[in-house]
């Protein structure tokens, strides 16, 4: 059910794109702040020997008990709260209950419904203990790469200036980009337009405009970038069986710049390199 404020002006659209208004960013803050507070919470959860059904379990509670609803579940017939992608698993990965193990990495995926509507969309990757240098490597630079796109984002720019930013980024540093998954607007539906690519050209793709709002959540492989399907219809793993990496905000493109949405008192802060050129 949606919830419509008396002051809550409609939103204008560009082609298929919706520009929100500020009584919209409102309801997107509060959407984008409780899933980043749901993944600040599983911070001292997550640890070796927890199996990934507990999380979905409390991803669960932690939304309904808030008023909310996980996007996720029974959304095409999924029938999970969250995705735990784990290793070579790009997305998608379905929660079970096989134990998590030292040296592993894994990215939660969490989307809720609030009472009022709005989506919030959010993923972090953990690491469970102590993990090797490559795999800590991979998750630090799919998050600096997340963020590289992220800065490309204000008025007059294209959204081939985001792909082609963590593209160049990613690749610069040893590792590929996948190609077949890519970020999405967000508002009052789970996947809305545009399609945000993480690679691309600078200067394509569709103009940005205050009151587009859109996740960055580039897909980062060890390896090389091709991915494959399983048999389940879901899990998304590297056909190489490198590892791979996923970092996610939602973002407000602002007169001004920019403002990520998915914030808390616990979200990973931008990488120091990068403060100097924001």
């Amino acid at each position: 059910m949606t919830y419509i404020e008396a002051n809550h002006a409609p939103s204008r659209k560009t082609g298929q794109i919706k520009l929100h208004s500020p009584a919209d960013f409102a309801g997107m803050r509060k959407a984008g702040r409780m899933v980043a507070e749901c993944l600040d919470a599983l911070v001292p959860m997550i640890r070796p020997g927890l199996p990934t059904s507990d999380i979905d379990r409390f991803v669960f509670d932690f939304a309904t008990s808030r008023g909310a609803l996980p996007a996720t579940l029974m959304y095409r017939g999924y029938k999970k709260s969250t995705c735990t992608s784990i290793n070579h698993v790009v997305c998608h990965g379905i929660p079970n209950d096989k134990p998590l193990k030292k040296g592993d990495i894994v990215n939660v995926d969490v989307t809720v419904i609030t009472p009022e509507g709005w989506y919030g969309d959010n993923s972090r990757m953990y690491l469970i203990g102590e993990c090797s240098i490559a795999a800590k490597r991979l998750s630090a630079i799919t998050f600096e790469a997340m963020w590289h796109g992220i800065l490309q984002v204000k008025p007059g720019a294209h959204l081939g200036d985001i792909g082609h930013t963590i593209q160049k980024f990613a690749e610069g540093q040893g590792f590929s980009v996948v190609r077949e998954f890519c970020g999405h607007g967000i508002g009052r539906r789970f996947h809305e337009e545009p399609q945000v690519l993480h690679y691309g050209r600078p200067g394509t793709g569709e103009r940005l405009e205050p009151g587009m709002i859109f996740t960055v959540e580039p897909m980062i492989n060890a390896g090389r970038r091709e991915v494959r399907e399983l048999a389940d219809g879901w899990t998304i793993v590297t056909k190489d069986h490198s590892l791979s990496a996923q970092w996610e905000h939602t973002v407000l493109v602002t007169d001004a710049g920019h403002e990520v949405l998915t914030v808390s008192a616990g979200t990973p802060a931008r990488p120091e390199l990068l403060r100097a050129v924001a």
